[in-house]
């Protein structure tokens, strides 16, 4: 099995490329998501070290919001706690995809929390800055400060680049990213 690892800036489309592959998908956003409705573990882990902050279950995001917003340290926290979770759902989605040739890894904090292994297939989404940013305010709920905290615990592009075996320019159009993720499997396959 080849495990393909989507890098990236937070709103490049790493997740829109990792769809465009046409092989499994763990997408850890969605996982974190699932975890938040579903998990009463997490949650109780969450309520004990921030429990001016969470308080109901299913967890609200706008409470984990102001966590973040309230203390940096909040953030590190949740996510240390929110990884090892996430890491779980991902070896059993290894586990159900055993068979499969390629499976892709979209994961945004794959390379700071170790994640990936040595053999793994790095792939950077590069975009212009300007139209994250774009593309960004238009999400439902973008907060600038709390994108910008998440930027801070993140490892910089240019490491990222260095680290990654392809580069896929999303310049958010099928096409080139078609041409992209093509040129990577051709030369892995």
């Amino acid at each position: 099995m080849i495990k393909i690892g989507i890098l990236g800036e937070i709103g490049a489309g790493k997740s829109y490329v990792a769809t465009n592959f046409g092989y499994p998908v763990f997408n850890a956003d969605y996982e974190v998501a699932e975890l938040y409705k579903k998990n009463k573990k997490l949650f109780y882990k969450l309520k004990k070290i921030l429990p001016k902050y969470i308080s109901k279950f299913p967890i609200d995001k706008k409470e984990i919001s102001s966590a973040i917003l309230d203390h940096n340290n909040n953030l590190k926290k949740i996510v240390k706690i929110v990884h090892s979770e996430v890491r779980k759902k991902m070896q059993l989605f290894l586990k159900k995809n055993y068979r499969a040739k390629i499976i892709i890894l979209d994961i945004p904090l794959l390379l700071e929390n170790n994640i990936n292994d040595k053999n793994d297939i790095l792939v950077f989404v590069d975009s212009k800055k300007s139209e994250i940013l774009k593309r960004l305010k238009k999400r439902k709920n973008f907060n600038l400060k709390i994108f910008q905290m998440f930027k801070d615990i993140q490892l910089s592009s240019n490491y990222k680049k260095k680290k990654s075996h392809f580069i896929i320019k999303n310049d958010f159009k099928k096409k080139s990213v078609k041409i992209g993720i093509n040129n990577v499997l051709e030369r892995i396959t």
